[in-house]
């Protein structure tokens, strides 16, 4: 018995909290943090908006009171002075209709135009074709203020300066577009288009008709800037037109705002067709936004 060593006893470890105890501690921690994170992403959506705000809120002040106020939100006397002038003793009118003429073919030619080209370079092979989509990118790179002369002498050689042709066609395709598109062609299954082409449906047909549909997340987002982008471009038409009476909205507030067809600062005014600017473009996102989602999952069956 003397030569049996006795071992001492391992100690008790610590009894480890119940699982509902340890959610109960980390709960406040992640409750704070999510608060917090809410309260950052608050403050700068305000930062974000206000002036959108200010800018409606003063086209219903009076002139004297957005130039003592500037930042006030609620008018001390609303009126709707500046909306009344706007229509009355401006081309406000005219402008907004070439902004829409213009902006609804360009919509529509950039998301033909740019589909097409995004599908050839995504699916069809030729030769060439990585240098063509190295060109694309390298487009995308310049700026559009380099390429403002050479596109005023090319509308002028074609003879569709001041005119509808050339506000339009220069627009109608653009390389952010087609490389949108590409990139969503190629996340198509391929086998689609081959049992397109197993019933007798060309290359056009095949693209019409069963991968163009597939990519309407893509198209939606085309629409979405195309029509933003045609609708706020401004430097294109001061290079392709001045006829007064082919003006567009951006061009006339731009004159608005430089003092050109108003005398003294005339802030109700300007912010009035500022704002009203913003509605279309707004309408339109709101509209399509819920659209863009990935709708290509689940074509295929395996």
């Amino acid at each position: 018995m003397s030569q049996l060593a006795t071992r001492p006893a391992a100690p008790t470890p610590p009894p480890t909290p119940a699982p509902s105890t340890r959610r109960r501690r980390k709960a406040p921690s992640v409750g704070r943090r999510a608060l917090a994170l809410y309260l950052l992403l608050a403050l700068l959506a305000l930062i974000y908006i206000f002036p959108f705000l200010i800018q409606v809120s003063s086209s219903f002040k009076t002139e004297p009171e957005a130039a003592q106020n500037p930042l006030g939100l609620i008018p001390q006397n609303w009126t709707t002075a500046a909306y009344t002038q706007l229509f009355e003793s401006s081309d406000f009118p005219t402008w907004a209709k070439n902004s829409f003429i213009v902006t609804l073919f360009v919509t529509a030619g950039r998301v033909f135009f740019n589909s097409l080209a995004g599908y050839a370079l995504a699916r069809i092979p030729f030769r060439g074709r990585g240098l063509v989509f190295a060109l694309l990118v390298a487009v995308m790179a310049v700026p559009g203020v380099v390429l403002l002369i050479p596109k005023f002498l090319v509308i002028n050689q074609l003879g569709i300066y001041d005119s509808y042709a050339g506000m339009v066609l220069p627009l109608l395709a653009d390389a952010a577009g087609v490389f949108i598109m590409k990139n969503f062609f190629e996340s198509i299954p391929a086998s689609v288009e081959e049992q397109a082409r197993i019933d007798g449906a060309g290359t056009f047909r095949t693209f019409w008709s069963v991968v163009l549909p597939m990519a309407r997340p893509a198209v939606m987002t085309i629409v979405i800037l195309s029509f933003q982008g045609s609708w706020n471009e401004l430097n294109h038409f001061i290079v392709s037109t001045q006829d007064p009476a082919l003006t567009t909205l951006t061009k006339g507030v731009a004159q608005l705002s430089s003092g050109q067809l108003s005398q003294g600062t005339q802030y109700p005014l300007k912010l009035a067709a500022a704002a009203l600017m913003t509605v279309p473009v707004a309408i339109v996102f709101f509209v399509f936004q819920k659209r863009i989602m990935n709708a290509s999952a689940g074509a295929v069956k395996e």
